[in-house]
């Protein structure tokens, strides 16, 4: 199992910083790297994996530098963003032209598998020029795996890919995953990184937002409103213990939709509250349910998604 860790690692070009003293750790298992097209993910990446020198601080895996290292080149896999391959070459030429450079012991095996594993054994035999954005996205991760890393990183590898193409890259990427390997791809699409992700990277013009899985990170937020939506048997004298109480910054009932007859199921109200500090809001509410004894139906947060962590650390 491979760790790589940033240690304050900067990058500028010019003027312009793409990377801001950024420290991380990305350790076995899937890890998302998310934020908006801007944010230095690219960048991260290629100083990941070696391509880039970092202009300040260091990048390790397993402790030892990635950058001008060739022993450690042969343990990463990279699939770039970028578009450019050779089209006048078959799929087959191209994944087996980068398992002879790595110096495998038997390359067309190497090749075999890999073309095999990302579902491309079929098309293989065409020119790169005739491939759709989905395949050219396939035939770049058998070049990335031909040499079977311990660590891979996916630059928006979901691009240009359809719905089966991508469930079966996300079934891949948890296997891989779950066997050991060290597996970060980017993505600004929110719901890839919070389906396949086990720990969350955030970066945001250039600089580490946050870290942890899209949970921990929503709960760190303690400064940010928490939204929810409540159903109770009485949500008007509820919302009245809840301004009462002090832990809302604003409530507001809304007739359900639908409402006009009772069902069974409480008040026709809906409860909105919006909690300005989360962790007595969650620990009063119970407590002033039962005081008034009114029953609790639903408490569903409005908020919890990664979208709405992603917009307040863009915002913040």
């Amino acid at each position: 199992m491979s760790t790589l860790v940033l240690d304050g690692v900067s990058r500028w070009f010019g003027n312009v910083v793409a990377v801001n003293n950024v420290t991380m750790t990305i350790a076995p298992g899937v890890t998302g790297l998310l934020g908006p097209n801007g944010a230095g993910k690219s960048t991260l990446i290629h100083l990941m994996a070696g391509f880039l020198a970092p202009s300040t601080g260091t990048v390790t895996l397993d402790g030892q530098p990635v950058w001008h290292h060739e022993t450690i080149y042969r343990q990463i896999g990279l699939v770039p963003e970028r578009e450019a391959m050779y089209d006048g070459m078959t799929g087959w030429e191209f994944v087996l032209a980068n398992a002879r450079l790595h110096g495998l012991a038997d390359p067309e095996s190497a090749a075999r598998r890999a073309v095999e594993t990302v579902e491309m054994t079929g098309p293989s035999d065409r020119d790169i020029g005739t491939y759709s954005k989905g395949m050219r996205q396939r035939i770049k991760m058998a070049t990335a795996l031909v040499h079977d890393p311990p660590v891979l990183l996916l630059d928006e590898p979901f691009n240009g890919m359809d719905p089966r193409q991508r469930l079966q890259l996300i079934d891949l990427l948890r296997t891989m995953g779950a066997s050991g390997r060290t597996v970060l791809f980017s993505s600004h699409i929110l719901e890839e990184v919070e389906q396949l992700a086990g720990s969350i990277q955030v970066m945001v013009a250039g600089r580490h937002a946050a870290s942890g899985d899209f949970r921990e990170i929503r709960q760190l937020m303690t400064e940010r409103p928490h939204q929810y939506t409540v159903r109770s048997s009485d949500d008007r004298a509820l919302a009245s213990a809840i301004i009462a109480e002090g832990g809302a910054s604003g409530v507001r009932l809304e007739r359900a939709a639908g409402a006009g007859s009772s069902d069974g199921a409480g008040s026709s109200d809906v409860l909105h509250v919006q909690a300005s500090d989360y962790s007595r809001f969650v620990r009063a509410l119970p407590a002033l349910a039962a005081k008034l004894d009114i029953r609790l139906f639903a408490v569903i947060p409005a908020d919890e998604s990664l979208e709405s962590v992603f917009s307040y650390l863009v915002d913040r």
